[in-house]
């Protein structure tokens, strides 16, 4: 990535988070502390107030917004594209999400590229195994669980047909052998569970922070999946 490129995405990541801290930025854009220290008072030099709350991180000034974000038609194309394979491997709360958001990119659009896109939309046909149809909407409350760190109760019916209550700690979602599973601590097992997203109801979030601080990562669990991605 090359100066420039940088330089938007250090202001768009700013904007996009209440706080970002140097180690982060350096992460995310592979870089040193001292080059993100750099481009941080080149943003400031050229009037994006960048400012710092210390044990927080940096942010911008509150009330100042960088210019919406504008799309060139490869882009708006990519992301129609993704709608058609969001139908296949997402369930209908991430596919209406991805339908407001994909509406805000159509209405930056110039009236030519919107011509385009619809003509484009018209020649794109995907076709889903009725295995891949995900006929719920649990992904999106899912996801706001295990990103706030609370606690996740719902009944679970297994593969042998026995349903059970089950309030569990989430850590995270793997996409495989077709379908989702959502990976938990399991307070009635006391372990790790694999849990089939379809075979998920009553799913209610009570706003509860995990009772255990250090959780395995997903990336660990997969080892122990008996698949080979």
């Amino acid at each position: 990535m090359n100066r420039i490129d940088r330089l938007f995405g250090i202001s768009t990541l700013l904007q996009s988070n209440r706080f970002s801290t140097a180690e982060q930025i350096a992460e995310r854009f592979s870089i040193s502390i001292r080059t993100v220290y750099r481009d941080l008072k080149a943003l400031n030099e050229q009037g994006i107030p960048v400012c710092f709350t210390p044990n927080r991180g940096y942010h911008l000034i509150q009330g100042y917004f960088l210019p919406p974000v504008s799309f060139n038609l490869e882009e708006a194309n990519a992301l129609l594209l993704v709608e058609h394979l969001l139908n296949a491997f997402s369930d209908k709360s991430i596919q209406n999400q991805y339908q407001s958001a994909l509406q805000k990119v159509k209405a930056v659009l110039k009236p030519s590229q919107k011509e385009k896109i619809e003509l484009m939309a018209s020649n794109i046909k995907f076709q889903v195994p009725a295995r891949l149809t995900n006929d719920y909407e649990h992904l999106s409350v899912l996801q706001t669980a295990i990103l706030d760190k609370t606690l996740l109760q719902f009944a679970y019916t297994n593969a042998n047909e026995i349903r059970s209550e089950r309030r569990t700690e989430p850590i995270g979602l793997i996409f495989y052998a077709f379908s989702w599973h959502l990976i938990a601590w399991c307070h009635l097992r006391g372990e790790y569970r694999d849990f089939k997203v379809s075979r998920m109801e009553q799913i209610k979030s009570l706003n509860l922070p995990f009772s255990i601080e250090d959780h395995m990562t997903v990336e660990a669990y997969m080892k122990l999946l008996p698949v080979n991605f």
